[in-house]
């Protein structure tokens, strides 16, 4: 069994330098090979760097989720930006009728405002922003008074 096992190796070796050693084709033939071998290293360093490149991605995703949110440090004029992109997000929201202000990080909502569902709904977005320490829903129907003084109960410390 091992005799034709170094027979059919000994053939397979002189039939690829019978193949490689040609006079006349060898030449062309072990460029071509030589070619082929370059451009699988090629793409597979490409392919080795893309993974690479994949992977250290997802870690700086990871990282950036695990960090805590630094919307705590936002000034009052910022975080009332961000509330009021938040609160006017939908396309009906009454912008117009609305003042936001923040003081000490608590948002203050003002004005009238047609829809009683808007009333509670804004407030409630508003409490949902980060860096938000409390919410003071001031917002009255039109034709009713406005809240003289802002109750105890109107505001929703975190």
């Amino acid at each position: 069994m091992t005799r034709l096992f170094t027979l059919l190796i000994g053939a397979a070796a002189g039939a690829a330098a019978a193949h490689f050693l040609d006079p006349q084709s060898g030449r062309r033939r072990r460029n071509e090979m030589r070619e082929q071998a370059v451009s699988k290293v090629q793409s597979g360093a490409g392919q080795a760097a893309t993974t690479a490149s994949y992977a250290a991605s997802k870690a700086k995703g990871a990282v950036a989720d695990a960090t805590p949110s630094r919307t705590s440090d936002l000034d009052d004029v910022t975080l009332a930006r961000k509330v009021e992109t938040e609160i006017f997000r939908a396309p009906d929201a009454p912008k117009g009728d609305v003042s936001v202000d923040v003081q000490a990080g608590v948002v203050h909502l003002r004005g009238a405002v047609a829809d009683e569902s808007w009333i509670a709904r804004l407030a409630d977005h508003a409490d949902k922003v980060d860096g938000v320490k409390g919410v003071r829903n001031l917002l009255h129907r039109p034709g009713t008074p406005a809240p003289a003084a802002e109750p105890r109960g109107a505001i929703t410390e975190r």
